[in-house]
């Protein structure tokens, strides 16, 4: 769902100027279920985005949409971190089920990438980092995501993500937690499989039950396609592609642009094990691990720069390396010197 703000020109006239408490200024964007208006709310006086349902939804569809708005409520709302989106109210009333959260400027990652920005190895780090972390707080707070992609990661100034979209997470006060099939009312493909296909862990390909190592898989997938250009699996026949998450192994990002770091592949690689087993047992340990590889990265840096590092060619000697070798070459020249009428004398 994009929370990105229009230039004026292009915003669009809302149908309503008030949902419950909050001031309708114009609409965002929408999607098939859903639409997202930049709204004011004067208890606080604070700008959000306010998401309800597409004005376009027959009654029947409100229905079938309205346990998934509560569910993200439920299961975002219990999420408190700066790398997840952040919801402030929830509520129906007179028929609109609505939900109030955190107004974000930026633009989603599969737009970027859609629009052929490229990620250097440090950025795709950077933000994969920050995203294991996030996963790793819903995880703990007993939340999975399970539609982890591009489009469900909101880039902030273009170097902060935000995960967002908890409509299909599964959390301990989900309401289809009651029912008999916890998926069926939540079916975003075919044969009531939950998540989108390219992203989707084998697990979820094959329709098994998954834990949080699914939204691990989907990190992997995601940071593949930031690093080489394109997705795991290219594939416009769906089913075939279901096969291929479910049963063939990608080629290694590096095998494809020998010019991305080993450590980095591995990371990729080993997310996006076929066997859950084999994956990272927590995103708190993949997250550690991308961790580490910018922490040495950086330190490979400042090795690299450390000789003479900031020295001024107008400015030569104020380097502290600078003036700690001229001040040794002037103590050796003394030194031959003193030598030298030392020996005279004698």
């Amino acid at each position: 769902m994009t929370f990105e703000a229009s230039p004026p020109l292009a915003s669009v006239t809302p149908s309503v100027n008030r949902i419950g408490r909050f001031h309708i200024t114009r609409e965002l964007g929408r999607g098939s279920a859903g639409c997202v208006y930049f709204a004011h709310d004067p208890v606080v006086g604070r700008d959000i985005a306010l998401k309800t349902f597409n004005p376009r939804l027959t009654p029947v569809e409100k229905n079938k949409y309205e346990q998934q708005f509560i569910n993200e409520a439920r299961a975002a709302g219990r999420l408190s971190h700066p790398h997840i989106v952040t919801i402030y109210d929830a509520s129906s009333e007179n028929g609109t089920t609505y939900i109030a959260m955190e107004y974000l400027q930026g633009r989603e990652l599969n737009k970027m990438l859609d629009g052929g920005h490229r990620f250097t190895p440090h950025e795709v780090a950077s933000i994969a980092w920050k995203v294991a972390d996030a996963l790793d707080h819903a995880h703990k707070n007993e939340v999975i995501h399970r539609d982890v992609k591009p489009a469900n990661i909101f880039m902030v100034n273009d170097d902060h993500p935000k995960l967002v979209d908890f409509g299909i997470a599964r959390s301990p006060n989900r309401v289809a937690a009651r029912l008999v099939n916890d998926d069926q009312p939540y079916t975003l493909f075919r044969n009531n499989l939950l998540g989108t296909p390219n992203y989707m862990s084998p697990e979820q390909a094959c329709g098994k039950p998954v834990d949080a190592r699914t939204d691990i898989y989907s990190l992997g997938a995601v940071m593949y396609e930031m690093l080489v250009g394109r997705k795991p699996f290219a594939t416009k026949d769906a089913d075939l592609l279901l096969q291929q998450v479910a049963h063939k192994a990608p080629r290694a990002p590096r095998e494809i642009d020998p010019q991305i770091p080993v450590i980095l592949s591995q990371i990729v690689m080993k997310a996006m094990s076929k066997r859950p087993e084999k994956r990272y047992a927590t995103a708190e340990q993949m997250a550690l691990d991308i961790k580490r590889y910018l922490v040495r990265e950086r330190r490979a840096r400042r090795r690299m720069q450390l000789p003479l590092a900031g020295l001024d060619k107008n400015e030569e000697g104020s380097h502290p390396l600078e003036r700690s070798r001229l001040f040794w070459l002037g103590c050796t020249a003394v030194a031959l010197a003193v030598a030298i009428v030392a020996m005279r004398l004698l």
